[in-house]
C-alpha cells in the first residue's frame, strides 16, 4: 500500500497533490493519505470520492488523520 504524507500542505494544494499521486497507481490499488485536521480533512476525502475513488476508512491518529482509499477505475 502506498503512503502519501500530505501533512503541512494547505488546501487546495493537498487535493491537487493527491490527484497527481493517484495518477501514478493502477485502478484498484489501495492508497493511504496522511492529512491535517481542519480544511484538509473536510475537503480532500469528499473531493476524492467525487472523483470516483472508494473511501475505505478515515481514522484520527496523533494530531492528523489517516485516509485509506481504493483508486477508482478511469
Amino acid at each position: 500500500m502506498a503512503r502519501i504524507d500530505l501533512r503541512g500542505v494547505c488546501c487546495p494544494t493537498n487535493f491537487v497533490k493527491a490527484k497527481l499521486e493517484l495518477e501514478l497507481v493502477e485502478p484498484g490499488v489501495v492508497v493511504e493519505f496522511l492529512l491535517d485536521e481542519g480544511e484538509p480533512i473536510k475537503n480532500v476525502p469528499k473531493s476524492l470520492k467525487a472523483e470516483g475513488h472508494r473511501l475505505l476508512s478515515l481514522e484520527k491518529a496523533n494530531g492528523y488523520y489517516i485516509l485509506i482509499l481504493e483508486k477508482g477505475s478511469e
